[in-house]
């Protein structure tokens, strides 16, 4: 088994919707900016560990995103629920959103297609150093 590990330091950016820009019959689909911005992110933090080609494989996911801790929780019985692990983010951004921009940010540049993804494993946690964890596997040709 193969495994690849990626981290992506700073503030996660979670996938926005797609703008849409009608012209006479015609209709044209864009990333905002942030979110387009934050893949290209992504693909430069991904350059220094992507291997040589594209994996062609199945592949096994986990991500791990770690948002910025809310003033409201900087009390000492909080931070010490945060630190065992049992005060964890509830609010926006979702889940699949944020890991969708991060998949959206390796594919065609660690792997050919989203498609390969069987499994996902995405979680939120809350901590002083914001950054997403991203661990793929995938099994030997």
């Amino acid at each position: 088994m193969n495994v690849l590990k990626i981290e992506i330091h700073d503030d996660v950016q979670a996938q926005q919707r797609p703008k849409f820009s009608r012209y006479g019959n015609n209709v044209s689909v864009r990333d905002p900016k942030e979110s387009k911005d934050y893949k290209s992110f992504v693909r430069l933090v991904a350059a220094e560990y992507a291997p040589e080609s594209l994996i062609t494989e199945e592949i096994r996911l986990s991500i791990d995103v770690y948002l910025k801790i809310p003033k409201k929780y900087h009390t000492k019985p909080k931070m010490a629920l945060i630190h065992a692990g049992k005060l964890r983010p509830t609010t926006k951004p979702d889940i699949d959103n944020l890991a969708k921009g991060i998949k959206d940010g390796l594919s065609k540049f660690v792997w050919y297609d989203d498609s390969q993804v069987t499994e996902l494993v995405a979680r939120k946690w809350y901590s002083d150093n914001p950054r997403a964890e991203v661990t793929i596997e995938w099994a030997e040709k």
